[in-house]
């Protein structure tokens, strides 16, 4: 962990090297003040001579401004380094998760990850500052507050010892506690992060449902549990500040008695008892930031396991060696597939401590073969959680099967470089994304360098060249976030349009059309057929009208496959087929009816 952190430095070690540096000269500065002082009160006002007092003065004038002008240095470069460190923190952690697989997605979570990217590295920008200037400051500035001490008068120092053997013992059962609370923090940090995303994303359904007060609810729930971790933290962390009082009083109170005696004995100047007492407030001071420092420490420790977490993770899917970067053809063959989708566990006790129980294996696919030749169209039909898009995301290794092999021209998937693959694979997901920026820019995705022909070609053939003509500015007419402006049917033929633009040589529609009224998905369906003869298509789908038409169908139950054939053959022969077309038939539904 703390290799992988160090290495995100990069160009700011200067700045990080340059921070300390000037950081222990302010310090030097700070510490030889009050000697310089204990010498203008004893050799200049106390012995009336007004040249000493003018020598010393200016001595600690400029020691001032010296010390002002190191400080000024070590913020600035503390700032730049700890700024340039979270920056990098971010960019690592955003290329690493722009290689994670789907399981690596599922295994972290949407709401883990942005917790990661925001609250975890504020974390580590506050604590890696704080790290260059205080943890410099604080215990060079403590051992050479004592060290001049020790160069006053040696009998004294003997206070601040035992002071500072009282403060780290309280300060080291204080920070042991804290330091198990706030490793529970940032997993209640997900939670609400969580609670809001869901929220915002389908603010609309929540709105339609008028389920606002219970989304309150839920998010009062997180927000709560939160709470109380920080309540807890805080209410052990609120006792340093009355027990270094204590200790502060306490050495000021011996000072005195103990100074006080020794001035009347003459082993003791009146000016030195003032710099004694300048040192021990330096001295405690110190030791109040080193207590800080621990407890920021402690907090960040959980950040930086979190962030290195990511940064460390190794995709479960990568490009293998010597990877072959040319599929051959849009032929697929699946070859005794199982698939499990791995499921964590959680269980809350009734204490505020979360607990992750190990993670166990739900079976999605099971025994899964057949073959497909290049070209031919291919209905897949099933119920809810049959496995449909399960299957077709192993295609493009969007997941790995457990078992098995998939085969896509003539080739394991796991032997294709991944961008030939999935360049090679167009999916249409179930669920379709669009960004903000014009249509094209969307369109594009497809292709960067497709030109406006080009769109506008895979748009005549997903049917969406006629609603865009009809927009006030046409393909630049600008989309919303999430696409909000356009309706769902529109967004379909649209996310069909940019998977066309890539011209695969497969091409997977994973309930595309459901939005689509029966007219328009006949279109398209004709379109592909006629325009699109030589790539292979699967065709996932509720409706048995959008798949009649395929060479195939492929009908899926619980996993499992129970029917691969014509349409025609499927009715004489399979009785959840024959079932699914009575259903649809007679009363115009789709399977779930």
């Amino acid at each position: 962990m703390f290799t992988t952190l160090v290495r995100q430095i990069r160009q700011y070690r200067t700045a990080s090297l340059l921070t300390p540096l000037f950081t222990a000269l302010e310090v030097v500065m700070d510490v030889l003040i009050p000697y310089v002082t204990a010498s203008l009160i004893d050799r200049g006002i106390n012995a009336g001579d007004i040249s000493q007092v003018y020598y010393y003065g200016t001595i600690m004038i400029a020691m001032a401004f010296l010390s002002l002008a190191f400080g000024i240095l070590a913020g600035r470069f503390s700032a730049y380094a700890s700024t340039g460190f979270a920056a990098n923190l971010r960019s690592a952690m955003y290329r690493n998760i722009q290689r994670f697989a789907f399981s690596d997605i599922d295994k972290y979570a949407t709401s883990g990850l942005v917790t990661r990217m925001t609250t975890d590295v504020n974390s580590l920008q506050n604590a890696y500052q704080q790290v260059l200037r205080i943890t410099v400051r604080a215990p060079f500035r403590l051992v050479l507050s004592i060290l001049m001490c020790l160069i006053i008068d040696a009998r004294l120092s003997v206070i601040f010892i035992v002071a500072l053997l009282v403060l780290s013992f309280s300060l080291y059962h204080i920070i042991s506690r804290v330091a198990r609370l706030f490793q529970q923090v940032f997993v209640k940090y997900d939670e609400l992060n969580q609670s809001v995303q869901e929220n915002i994303a389908a603010i609309r359904v929540v709105k339609a449902f008028v389920r606002e007060d219970y989304e309150n609810q839920k998010f009062a729930r997180a927000a709560e549990g939160l709470y109380n971790l920080y309540v807890k933290a805080e209410r052990l962390m609120a006792l340093n500040h009355p027990i270094m009082n204590m200790v502060v009083y306490g050495c000021i109170i011996a000072l005195s008695w103990l100074g006080a005696h020794y001035i009347v004995d003459g082993t003791l100047t009146t000016g030195e008892l003032t710099s004694l007492f300048s040192y021990v407030m330096s001295i405690l001071m110190s030791l109040m930031m080193l207590s800080m420092i621990f407890v920021m420490l402690t907090q960040s420790a959980a950040s930086a396991k979190r962030v290195a977490e990511v940064i460390d993770e190794e995709p479960d899917i990568v490009n293998p060696v010597n990877a072959v970067t040319e599929v051959r053809d849009g032929s697929l063959e699946f070859r005794g597939v199982r698939f499990d989708y791995q499921q964590k566990q959680s269980s809350q006790p009734s204490s505020d401590i979360q607990e992750e129980k190990p993670a166990h294996r739900r079976s999605a696919l099971y025994n899964i073969s057949f073959r497909v030749d290049s070209g031919q169209r291919i209905g897949i039909i099933g119920g809810t959680g049959s496995g449909k898009s399960t299957l077709v995301n192993l295609i493009s290794r969007l997941y790995d099967p457990t078992r098995g092999d998939v085969m896509v021209g003539g080739r394991n998937v796991k032997d294709y470089d991944l961008t030939a693959l999935r360049s090679a694979v167009s999916v249409v997901l179930q669920q379709n994304i669009l960004f903000s920026g014009t249509i094209l820019d969307n369109l594009r995705w497809g292709n960067p360098q497709a030109t406006l022909e080009d769109c506008q070609w895979a748009c005549r053939l997903a049917q969406a060249d006629e609603f865009i003509s009809q927009m006030p500015e046409g393909y630049n007419t600008h989309i919303e976030q999430g696409g909000t402006n356009v309706s769902g049917g529109q967004k379909q033929r649209l996310c069909i349009a940019r998977a066309l633009l890539k011209r695969p040589q497969i091409l997977v529609l994973d309930d595309s059309t459901s939005a689509c009224d029966t007219s328009t998905d006949a279109r398209i369906r004709q379109a592909l057929m006629t325009e699109l003869p030589a790539m292979t298509k699967l065709i996932i789908a509720q409706r048995i009208l959008s798949v009649r038409d395929c060479d195939r169908i492929l009908v899926l139950d619980n996993g499992a496959v129970t029917g691969f054939d014509t349409h025609d053959n499927l009715l004489r022969t399979n009785a959840l087929y024959q079932e699914i077309y009575a259903i649809q038939n007679e009363d115009l539904g789709d399977f779930d009816a």
